[in-house]
């Protein structure tokens, strides 16, 4: 699925409709020191199984794409969630 990288939307910063810088929102690198980590890696050590429940069989179908969308007068940004599931990749031109 394509999606435009200009979009004019509703800015609540401005109060108006402006033009907004569409991107994908994606996940950042992990902290290896984070508290998650840290208890997650100490359980882990030893003997024993993983600490967590094996995934399932049964997937989604698809997943909602967050979208980032940037005010390009006053340089705020916002999150919009893309309503219906994607199967195919959402890309932005």
């Amino acid at each position: 699925m394509k999606l435009p990288s200009v979009v004019k939307t509703y800015c609540p910063h401005c109060k108006a409709h402006t033009e907004h810088e569409l991107r994908l929102d994606r996940k950042g690198k992990e902290g290896t020191i984070k508290q998650g980590r840290r208890r997650y890696e100490a359980v882990k050590k030893g003997y024993g199984g993983s600490p967590r429940t094996p995934k399932k069989t049964v997937y989604k179908v698809g997943k909602r794409p967050v979208l980032i969308l940037t005010c390009k007068v006053c340089n705020k940004k916002q999150q919009r969630v893309y309503n219906s599931r994607t199967k195919k990749r959402v890309e932005v031109e």
